[in-house]
């Protein structure tokens, strides 16, 4: 199985920035980032393709977060800016075994593997 290690949390007041890693042992396709709060479903924030030419991220976080992945390191980033308080969550990474050209699916049900995830506390 993949094993997958999220490090880069952190809080941060309203306005900064964060930048969030996930490095993977084993094969990965698609790597996707979700976030869950208390009381709330894990939601999707943002996936990105083998070949890293598709992304998809949720309206919520369009314009101020970046998914990136280096397939070398075998690893994935969250460069997350203009961070609000309704982005503090802990956030997940995840993998599912997919083609290198797959557009990123955005269910967590979708998705077979999944790191331990890392607190982003966003402050007022």
């Amino acid at each position: 199985q993949v094993q997958l290690v999220e490090s880069g949390g952190g809080s941060v007041q309203a306005g900064g920035s964060l930048k969030l890693s996930c490095a993977a042992s084993g094969r990965t396709g698609t790597m996707g980032w979700f976030r869950q709060s208390p009381g709330k479903e894990r939601e999707f924030v943002s996936g990105i393709s083998r070949n890293a030419v598709r992304t998809v991220y949720a309206d919520s976080v369009k314009g101020r977060f970046t998914i990136s992945r280096d397939n070398a390191a075998n690893t994935v980033y969250l460069q997350m800016n203009s961070l609000k308080p309704e982005d503090t969550a802990v956030y997940y990474c995840a993998t599912r075994d997919d083609v290198y050209w797959a557009q990123p699916k955005t269910e967590p049900s979708e998705y077979a593997s999944w790191g331990q995830g890392t607190q982003v506390t966003v402050s007022s």
